[in-house]
């Protein structure tokens, strides 16, 4: 019998789940008394009515609102710069994160920076929270980062496009409001880029070199969840049970990322969103296959354990390629591409991600040590 791995997780953020919940907004934040509320949010939310809505329920619940709606996709330390500008100016007391995980890090950005000072460039890394941070209610409208249950922020180098992790204990939404009705007006497109992205958080906790019986268990389940609503939600857009797999599946892999972290794909994926601005759900899609086949060779076995959520009769000897395929056709179901070269991404620049992925933080937690000649042979392999 192994040894049970130890960890340390304490459950910082209360998650609040349900169809309609949304309506109860501005009663939660309430609960903080806050004299004003900055709520953050891409412009894609006031076109979908979202913002509107969520505005509408807190000034109801007599709060005051601000808002900051200038950033985008892969939200940018000068993004972040603008958002704490926008903070010092109405001094916010509540932050409100809405929207994708381009919102919720977005915004996690702004408290570091305009809770302790400095830049965003500070935190980066782990622990470098210097003052307590304002509350923050997370209220994804995707189902994909699971970032409403993760103290980390995603922020790039405006300049480098780096993307640089900041985590903290402090920087833990205090809520997780999650409405699978806020996930219908998702394109078709974001629906699978969001959904590949939390498949493979739930993947890649459950092989990483720092999962515990605590992170398994979430990546089980949510990898349960997710494999049985992502084809559902593409068929039938309108299929609120299935957005409610999604949307807890995305937040118990988030949950799973908390205390174990993330490996390869997400390592080899993150150079091509920097270098050729692909969406990272299509990219770490692409590397995902590859990295299960390489890490499969050593551990079969955690992969047919986690393959047996949803196909009990699996064989460890076939998991790894089972389970590649099955990421394979999500892949071609959704549209996505499975090549670097249906992306357009010339195989001269390999050399180029290789040196760039094994920088990346992620990827020291591959449970087969990354280093040049595997990096290089997951690239080749997607060529």
């Amino acid at each position: 019998m192994p040894t049970l791995s130890p960890f340390d997780a304490v459950s910082r953020t209360r998650i609040v789940f349900g169809d309609g919940v949304f309506a109860r907004l501005g009663e939660l934040a309430s609960s903080f008394r806050p004299r004003c509320v900055l709520v953050v949010s891409d412009a894609g939310l006031i076109d979908a009515g979202h913002f509107g809505a969520a505005s509408d329920i807190l000034q109801a619940a007599g709060l005051h609102v601000e808002s900051f709606h200038d950033f985008a996709e892969n939200p940018t330390s000068a993004m972040v710069d603008a958002g704490v500008t926008k903070a010092a100016e109405v001094q916010p007391d509540l932050l409100i994160g809405l929207g994708g995980g381009s919102s919720m890090d977005c915004c996690k950005g702004i408290n570091f920076v305009y809770s302790g000072g400095g830049t965003i460039h500070d935190y980066h890394g782990v622990g470098k929270a210097t003052a307590e941070m304002l509350p923050m209610i997370a209220v994804p409208t995707t189902s994909g980062t699971g970032s409403e249950t993760q103290s980390f922020a995603l922020i790039s180098d405006a300049e480098t496009h780096v993307k640089m992790a900041c985590g903290d204990p402090k920087a833990a939404c205090k809520i997780a409001l999650l409405d699978p009705q806020l996930t219908l007006t998702q394109p078709r497109r974001v629906t699978a880029l969001t959904g590949i992205d939390a498949i493979s958080h739930a993947i890649e906790t459950y092989v990483s070199n720092r999962r515990n019986p605590m992170s398994t268990t979430y990546s089980r389940r949510a990898f349960g969840m997710l494999a049985a609503g992502f084809s559902r939600v593409l068929a039938a857009p309108d299929d609120v049970d299935a957005r409610g797999q999604m949307q807890l599946g995305a937040c118990f892999a988030g949950m799973a990322i908390e205390t174990s972290m993330l490996g390869a794909a997400h390592a080899t994926a993150n150079p091509l969103t920097a270098r050729h601005d692909i969406t990272h759900g299509q990219a770490v899609g692409l590397m995902l296959p590859a990295v299960i086949r390489l890490n499969g060779q050593r551990h079969a076995d955690w992969y047919a354990e986690l393959l047996r959520e949803v196909d009990p009769s699996v064989t460890e000897s076939d998991a790894p390629e089972r389970l590649a395929c099955m990421v394979t056709h999500w892949l071609e179901e959704a549209g996505l591409a499975t090549s670097l070269n249906a992306l357009s991404i010339p195989a001269s620049g390999i050399e180029s991600f290789v040196e760039e992925a094994l920088q990346q933080w992620t990827g020291t937690f591959n449970p087969v040590p990354l280093d040049k000649t595997n990096a290089e042979m997951l690239y080749r392999s997607v060529a």
